[in-house]
């Protein structure tokens, strides 16, 4: 698990990159508000559109080459983007970074997968790996442009192409007799699967609307600086560690279903404290508690989906941690109007009353190892 835990957080570093990088769009480049949810828009739809064919391919081929050069191809992609000196450049090259991270999911779930075995435990560690990419980009790349400006974002071409190299040389190290055992035995469930995909956009929504959103909060609405605004974006980001980890060990002692249910119903508290603080600095702590409780259920719907389609682990993932994931950002624009109008925190409100759906979507849900109408019909 350590390579494809490492793997993971390289690969979700530059989706970690973009909202970090989006208030310097805006605040250098003068991007406005709707300009800034089309850059998240991109990288979603480099990201999301790709996931289930290339899941499908994960399942009939091994495809070694495609985990590292998804690798490589996102760190390219998002390193470039602040050297090029127009919006469209910008956006395609936020795009090609996002199929890069849609090339790297679907294989290296299926192989995660095969290295965790049944645990919950185990598996939020590849999925924490993925949480801890998202933490280090904020945390990295904020003081990078402060220091360097937008441009700065090309000292983070280094890392993917490393990475990819060392995903590539264990490639070669694994036998292949071993990748054909990712397949196994088992009822898929596409029903209960679907409901779960639903649980997951809503999800996504609100994740990738509070990393788009929660820095221009604290520097637009709360007076703080651009330094500020992106320790604000890392400590949500880094409560969503601590979240997913913290998922995991629920799972395996409470039941994958309740945890998931726990951890949305935890969200609407979360954002109203977050919101109701009128302090830059008391705030801070809310920041994190948010990024917490919407992450605990993260590691736990990528096993859970897995668990729905046993015979199909690579489009699981692919599903649950890439396209359904990325699927959010799709709605960015329409939160890009509403901050357009009202201000970032006029976004975050309309945020903080989505957990709402996912609360009802997630009733439906079922424990695999549980008989339930779903199975009854398959």
């Amino acid at each position: 698990m350590r390579v494809w835990a490492g793997a993971h957080a390289v690969d979700d570093f530059y989706q970690g990159l973009v909202p970090a990088a989006v208030p310097y769009f805006v605040l250098q480049r003068d991007f406005g508000y709707v300009q800034a949810s089309g850059l998240a828009l991109a990288a979603t739809l480099g990201s999301a559109l790709p996931q289930v064919p290339i899941g499908l391919l994960a399942d009939r081929y091994r495809m070694r080459w495609m985990s590292p050069l998804g690798i490589g191809l996102a760190g390219t992609g998002a390193g470039l983007s602040g050297l090029v000196p127009s919006y469209p450049l910008v956006f395609a090259l936020l795009l090609t970074a996002g199929i890069g991270i849609a090339m790297f999911h679907p294989p290296a779930g299926r192989d995660a997968r095969r290295a965790a075995g049944g645990s919950a435990t185990a598996m939020s560690y590849f999925a924490a790996g993925g949480s801890v990419g998202f933490f280090a980009g904020p945390a990295l790349v904020t003081p990078a442009l402060d220091a360097f400006g937008i441009g700065a974002t090309a000292l983070f071409i280094p890392p993917a192409v490393l990475m990819g190299f060392i995903l590539l040389r264990h490639h070669r190290r694994t036998s292949g007799a071993a990748a054909e055992k990712v397949r196994r035995e088992g009822v898929d469930r596409p029903r209960l699967f679907a409901t779960l995909t639903a649980v997951e956009v809503v999800r996504s929504t609100i994740s990738t609307g509070l990393n788009t959103f929660i820095s221009l909060y604290w520097i637009r609405h709360l007076g703080a600086s651009s330094g500020l605004g992106g320790l604000a974006l890392t400590l949500e980001l880094g409560g969503g560690v601590l979240g997913t980890l913290l998922g995991g060990r629920l799972a395996d002692r409470i039941g994958m279903v309740r945890t998931v249910q726990i951890g949305n119903a935890a969200m609407l508290p979360a954002l109203a404290l977050m919101l109701l603080c009128a302090d830059k600095y008391a705030a801070l702590p809310l920041a994190l508690l948010v990024g917490l409780v919407s992450n605990i259920p993260f590691a736990v719907l990528v096993k859970l989906g897995q668990d729905y389609l046993p015979s199909r682990p690579g489009t699981a993932a692919g599903v649950t941690l890439g396209l359904a994931l990325s699927a959010g950002g799709l709605f960015m624009p329409v939160l890009g109007l509403v901050a357009t109008d009202y201000g970032p925190r006029g976004a975050l409100m309309v945020l903080a009353a989505v957990p709402v759906v996912a609360i009802l979507l997630s009733m439906a849900l079922r424990e695999p190892d549980r008989p339930g109408p779903d199975s009854a019909r398959m």
